[in-house]
């Protein structure tokens, strides 16, 4: 087994996540710091700096653990289970280089085929892909699924979610704020509360047009996001083929695409791929799911027909 010096990178995909994420990490950065100074005013600086060193527990194992079960509802699998996974998790390990025993093996107790890179040491499979699959079919799901570890794909998604929670939080306080004035509307200070609208209703245009930039970015950047994510994908599944194990993730997705045409169901690859979100975006999984066409611009992960032409110069080796 050769260790390659390098464990970890962070590529495009990554990069571009992280930069997409600074609007809401500023916003959310000016949230934590006013707030701050409110509750300790003579200390204001502490709250924000605790919040940015945060994100260090990406990496920490303890909390890892407790996002692995109570966030990603995944458990520690049974000697049975490890029986199958360990050995095939060596073979991928020692065929790119990747120190194995630096990640840990979780199960989903799910019925569908599956697998999911999260934080930074997570990787786990559906009990369905671990009862369904052929070894060569399980390791190639496996290789996928490092490769986003070692390429910064699944930390870089959890830090960039993480810093973006008190921004989200505002945001729906706002909602909140609003959709009550909306009520009082209904009543005796409809008056009031019309004024009280169109005034904020104005502020926020007049904020929005001075910052058109920012405003701009916020808007399209669930959509840039879904885009970056779908590379992620395709350079994941770059990762597995130039191990070697590009013919038996093609067969995967040739199986997950036959079952969603018998099913009759939406082409889950091809829309939306909430995994990134759930879970406060902490998961990479290797399938998505949604429907229409917005679903399409929000999907996380590529369609199977650009999956597999990606795919194509590894199987033509053969």
């Amino acid at each position: 087994m050769h260790l390659a010096k390098r464990q970890r990178s962070i590529d495009g995909a990554a990069m571009a996540q992280l930069l997409l994420q600074l609007p809401s990490f500023l916003a959310s950065l000016v949230i934590v710091a006013a707030l701050s100074q409110l509750l300790l005013p003579d200390m204001g600086w502490l709250g924000a700096l605790l919040w940015l060193a945060s994100g260090a527990m990406a990496f920490h194992r303890p909390t890892e653990r407790a996002l692995a079960r109570h966030l990603l509802n995944l458990r520690h699998p049974t000697p049975r289970e490890l029986s199958r996974l360990e050995p095939l998790w060596r073979a991928v390990t020692a065929r790119t280089g990747v120190e194995g025993l630096a990640y840990e093996l979780w199960i989903e107790d799910s019925d569908h085929l599956n697998a999911l890179a999260a934080a930074g040491h997570i990787v786990g499979v559906t009990r369905f892909s671990l009862e369904r699959l052929s070894d060569g079919q399980l390791a190639a799901v496996l290789a996928h699924e490092l490769g986003h570890h070692v390429r910064g794909h699944a930390w870089s998604s959890l830090l960039g979610q993480w810093y973006a929670v008190p921004g989200r939080l505002a945001w729906a306080v706002v909602r909140r704020l609003t959709r009550f004035v909306a009520a009082i509307g209904h009543g005796r200070m409809g008056f009031w509360a019309a004024v009280l609208l169109l005034v904020a209703g104005t502020a926020v245009l007049l904020v929005a047009l001075e910052y058109w930039f920012v405003t701009l970015t916020l808007v399209a950047a669930p959509y840039l996001l879904a885009a970056v994510t779908r590379r992620a994908e395709v350079r994941a599944d770059h990762h597995a083929a130039a191990a070697g194990f590009g013919p038996m993730l093609a067969e995967v997705l040739h199986m997950m695409q036959a079952a969603d045409r018998d099913s009759g169901s939406v082409t889950a690859s091809a829309l939306s791929g909430c995994g990134h979100t759930a879970a406060m975006g902490t998961r990479t999984p290797f399938r998505g799911r949604g429907q229409g066409l917005l679903g399409r611009l929000l999907s996380s992960h590529p369609d199977y027909h650009t999956r597999l032409h990606h795919l194509a110069p590894y199987l033509k080796q053969r």
